[in-house]
């Protein structure tokens, strides 16, 4: 996908960013590995802890995960892609739209830790609740949303660093997931979370250097009543159909409101279908789960906000301007469907410097996302291919080496996939759109397998195939009816789009509900608490029989260190399968007991996620822009400069949450980590 803009950048910067970073990271995670194997109870050669960070993150660093798995490339280039086409509305709708999911996940994190706490996937409550024809159905569904999240991040990280540097699209699909398949491999699901943490830190100080250069310091626009100014003289040279007035600075606009409820359905897919955030549920302590994708959501929302209303409208107010790449005409719609957007403002703001940072900060995008997905991927291969039909029996080191491979697997499938999307000339924002409609069908049947005990096992898979069949045939027919063929480009518009991803959505929710109440189930949760339950148990023993504790460790010290890692008690073992497991061994593979005593935090810990998610969720998607739609306000140049200042104070609580707080909560770790290296190196 190349661009008709000329390459700000050597080939061999793209080569550079490419490899060099990758493998960066790839070594900085061998010494992070090495050092967590050896001074603290986590090793990453346990299946338990690769595949599920041991159960025991804390909810700064999950909420930095979260942040990290959600921005994807098209975050930040699709973000920038609608702030160009709609306006300020585009920017809000894409991050309005996206962030609910997050937030209503937290309901799920809550009802996992309640009801399946010993789960390594999704696919294994499916698979005991509902049996093996409802699990492949499901893992096709999950297949899919994996597959689609994963090649778009490659597509559109390709088309970029293209653009950029004139690097061959093929060879930066290929040579994107190396880096990061090593670094994956060497440290699995806490290496992730620990890269995570370092490219969102790297992504906020990028962030916050393009809107403080865009708004304070450009001499092209330098402040937001000039930014307000260079909006308003677009829209009369370029007005916005179904803006009010034409103009790039309402929330009335129509496409704009349809890209949102398009997001709304297709983002719920892409979290609810997606074991990464399941994976990241399983991570957490339960009685901070909530909190943890609360905070997540909150945090994320400021990203596609505060980049869109800086690069995407930047590169509408701009497009005029000599320095423009493809001045003196306008780009075309398929580069700005690329998502060159943003990559055009970079250029013309800062030259080569903004098209390195934005390589930079491309590059943390979609590794980081590409992490989350290879280990999610590698997580279901593992458990619900290899351990539920080749070896049910499988040994912990054995599950090691499954997950090894199938990350190496996962990397090559998704990187095939975007090379076929590209060959067959189809874009991030054609994949974006139609995603939804794909996966749809599957979104309330998978929240329901955990939180509704009437759902039975054919409202599930009815649920699942009719919403799939009546996304496709909406999507197609509506092409079909108003443009009068069926292409590419027909079906990647905003009609059959919302058509298809509507129709999916709603009726995955209707058939499932409809089937399941002619004769509801009444499932006993019981059922699937005890999943994994006696592995973990006979897991916990072994790890117990083959610790060996320092000979300086006294036993006083010995007692410390297992409370401090002991997590809070929840429902992960009650009295039917508790097994006689001992506090000792809880704490050697970080099992959280004693949980029927407490069933009131997690109940509480639901009331608060419930309450949370929909009071944020009405702020978000009505309160705010809902009369601004319909009264059709244009913003005003004291209004426009208020939800500049706005988007500013959001990103800074959102670095806040996602850069500080996972260090102040591992503030004492790190005191035990110092002094234990530096005793080491004292008997050396």
């Amino acid at each position: 996908m190349a661009s008709s803009a000329a390459t700000a950048l050597p080939e061999g910067a793209g080569y550079g960013v490419v490899v060099g970073i990758g493998f960066f990271f790839a070594f900085l995670m061998m010494g992070i590995s090495w050092l967590q194997n050896r001074y603290t109870m986590y090793s990453t050669k346990q299946s338990e802890e690769f595949n599920t960070a041991s159960r025991s993150v804390k909810p700064g660093l999950i909420a930095s995960g979260i942040v990290s798995a959600w921005t994807w490339a098209a975050t930040l280039l699709q973000s920038s892609t609608v702030g160009y086409t709609y306006g300020v509305a585009g920017p809000f709708w894409y991050a309005a739209g996206a962030t609910v999911q997050i937030l209503m996940f937290s309901i799920l994190a809550c009802k996992v830790k309640q009801n399946a706490p010993r789960c390594h996937t999704y696919l294994e409550i499916i698979y005991t609740r509902y049996g093996k024809l409802a699990h492949l159905v499901f893992m096709l569904f999950a297949f899919v949303t994996n597959i689609l999240v994963g090649s778009q991040l490659l597509l559109g990280g390709s088309a970029v660093v293209t653009s950029l540097t004139g690097m061959s699209v093929y060879a930066a699909i290929f040579l994107i997931p190396c880096g990061v398949c090593a670094y994956v491999i060497l440290g699995g699901l806490r290496a992730t979370f620990l890269c995570d943490y370092s490219h969102t830190l790297i992504l906020m100080i990028i962030m916050l250097y393009f809107m403080f250069n865009a708004y304070a310091v450009s001499p092209l626009i330098g402040s937001p009543g000039e930014m307000f100014e260079l909006l308003k003289k677009a829209g009369t040279q370029r007005p916005i159909e179904g803006n009010k007035d034409g103009s790039y600075l309402t929330l009335k606009s129509n496409y704009g409101l349809v890209f949102g409820v398009i997001q709304l359905c297709s983002g719920s897919g892409t979290v609810f279908l997606d074991q990464a955030y399941w994976q990241r549920a399983i991570a957490s302590r339960p009685t901070t789960a909530v909190r943890a994708y609360l905070l997540g959501g909150i945090a994320w929302f400021a990203i596609p906000f505060g980049f869109s209303t800086t690069m995407g409208l930047a590169a509408a107010a701009l497009t005029d301007n000599p320095r423009f790449p493809t001045y003196p005409n306008p780009p075309t719609s398929s580069e700005i469907s690329s998502g060159l957007a943003a990559a055009y403002a970079a250029q013309t703001l800062l030259g080569q410097g903004g098209a390195v940072a934005l390589l930079i900060v491309l590059f943390m995008a979609v590794t980081s996302c590409a992490s989350a997905e290879l280990i999610a991927v590698s997580s279901l291969l593992t458990f619900d291919v290899y351990k539920a039909y080749i070896q049910p029996k499988a040994t912990p080191k054995q599950l090691i080496l499954v997950s090894h491979i199938m990350i190496c697997v996962f990397g090559i499938t998704m990187a095939v996939f975007a090379c076929i999307w590209n060959a067959a000339s189809i874009d991030l924002g054609w994949l974006f759109l139609v995603m939804g409609l794909l996966i749809g069908g599957a979104v309330f049947p998978t929240a329901f397998a955990i939180t509704w005990k009437g759902q039975t096992r054919i409202g599930a898979i009815s649920g699942c195939l009719g919403g799939l069949a009546a996304g496709l045939i909406a999507w197609l027919t509506t092409a079909q009816h108003y443009y009068g063929e069926i292409t590419v480009a027909t079906t990647g518009l905003e009609y059959p789009t919302l058509a298809g991803n509507l129709a999916a959505i709603m009726t995955g929710l209707i058939v499932s509900v409809c089937v399941s109440l002619i004769k509801p189930d009444n499932f006993d949760w019981e059922i699937t608490r005890a999943i994994n339950a006696q592995a973990a148990v006979t897991e916990g023993r072994e790890l117990v029989q083959t610790q060996t504790t320092p000979d300086s460790t006294s036993d006083a010290e010995e007692k410390k260190v297992d409370e401090t890692n002991t997590p809070e008690p929840t429902q992960a073992t009650t009295p039917a399968h508790a097994n006689s497991i001992t506090q000792h061994e809880a704490s050697a593979l970080h099992i959280e007991v004693g949980t029927e005593e407490h069933p009131r935090k997690l109940r509480a810990a639901f009331k608060f996620a419930c309450i949370s998610s929909f009071v944020l969720t009405f702020l978000m998607d009505f309160l705010v822009p809902m009369p601004m739609f319909f009264t059709e306000y244009v913003f005003s140049k004291g209004f426009f400069t208020g939800w500049v200042v706005v988007s500013f104070i959001w990103v800074f609580v959102s670095s806040f949450i996602s850069c500080f707080l996972p260090i102040w909560e591992t503030r004492g770790f790190f005191g035990e980590l110092f002094r234990a290296i530096s005793g080491d190196l004292r008997k050396k």
